[in-house]
């Protein structure tokens, strides 16, 4: 299945063919713009194209730095038939190169089987790089692409004018943004008092906006503030990427919509618990950074409001 994204350029016919290989998660895929726009650079008149899951399939369609998307439903190896008709739609796209940014066993595989002949740029022998974006940096470098942008991803190509609805909304500026959420099968990354964190902030000054997730919704109606609701329920991602970006700080759990805030350059703060370290995550960057803590349990309203605090200038209508 193919998707034409709507800023497509037209590449000539005779243009080379380059293949990217990302599957997600959303976090994930968002940090990959840098190392897209470093390809773009290097190859600016190939034809690219995305191979990715469905569920970023309107998201990456607004990526500037793709032509097309290609669609795999990553069916499991025991589906041959599925697995025969993606290998039949790769091999007629006769791709030159390929960028595996994926780099797992299953993308592996399309190497040996489907795309033997194109010049492969994807995990190397021995390879552990401290976060996913260091690795697209050696990666680059491997394949003779200059990562001049890749430890800078920028996504404001995602965000919409949410103007209209913060006013609705009845929101005030400057806002602080929470992301209280997380997948719902992670509960582990949920800080667990962002309504008091709320409270306090709104006491000095500042507004409160969350834009929820649909499993997180009812968490985000017991928070103070502003929950943002769309009209299936939720914002799409480009009304969320708009809401972040006119926030004045973020605060957020090691989620997604975190990555978003980082990717596009805002201040802010993501929490870790032991689950995982925020340098493997890579989203500290410019004036983003993260609180790591052995348990979020533990970690106190007040060392959090201290740390947004030292960020921010006090507000004159604070109670």
């Amino acid at each position: 299945m193919t998707l034409m994204p709507t800023n497509a350029r037209k590449p000539s016919p005779s243009a080379e063919k380059i293949l990217l290989i990302r599957h997600g998660a959303f976090g994930d895929i968002v940090q990959t713009d840098g190392a897209l726009r470093d390809i773009r650079a290097r190859f600016p008149h190939a034809e690219t194209v995305l191979l990715t899951t469905a569920p970023f399939r309107k998201l990456m369609a607004r990526c500037p730095h793709i032509d097309r998307i290609l669609i795999d439903n990553r069916a499991p190896l025991w589906k041959l038939n599925a697995l025969w008709a993606l290998r039949t739609a790769l091999k007629t796209e006769a791709f030159d190169r390929v960028f595996d940014l994926q780099k797992t066993d299953r993308t592996d595989l399309y190497r040996r089987f489907f795309l033997r002949n194109a010049i492969w740029s994807g995990r190397a022998a021995g390879d552990c790089p401290a976060s996913a974006i260091d690795g697209y940096v050696a990666q680059l470098r491997r394949a003779g692409v200059e990562p001049a942008e890749c430890i800078r991803p920028n996504v404001g190509w995602m965000a919409d004018d949410v103007n209209t609805l913060l006013i609705e909304a009845g929101v005030r500026h400057p806002y602080i943004a929470l992301i209280p959420g997380c997948a719902a099968r992670h509960p582990q990354k949920r800080w667990p008092y962002y309504n008091q964190l709320a409270a306090a902030l709104i006491a000095r000054g500042y507004d409160i906006v969350m834009a929820p997730g649909p499993d997180e919704i009812e968490l985000c109606k017991r928070i103070p503030g502003h929950t943002l609701l769309g009209p299936n329920g939720f914002l799409n991602w480009f009304e969320l990427a708009g809401v972040l970006k006119d926030a004045c700080f973020v605060v957020g759990n090691d989620t997604g919509p975190s990555h978003v805030a980082s990717c596009l350059d805002k201040p802010g703060l993501a929490l870790f618990g032991p689950h995982t370290s925020a340098a493997r995550t890579g989203i500290c960057r410019g004036e983003f950074g993260a609180i790591e803590v052995a348990n979020l349990a533990e970690l106190s309203v007040q060392t959090v409001l201290d740390a947004i605090l030292r960020k921010l200038p006090a507000q004159e209508n604070s109670v």
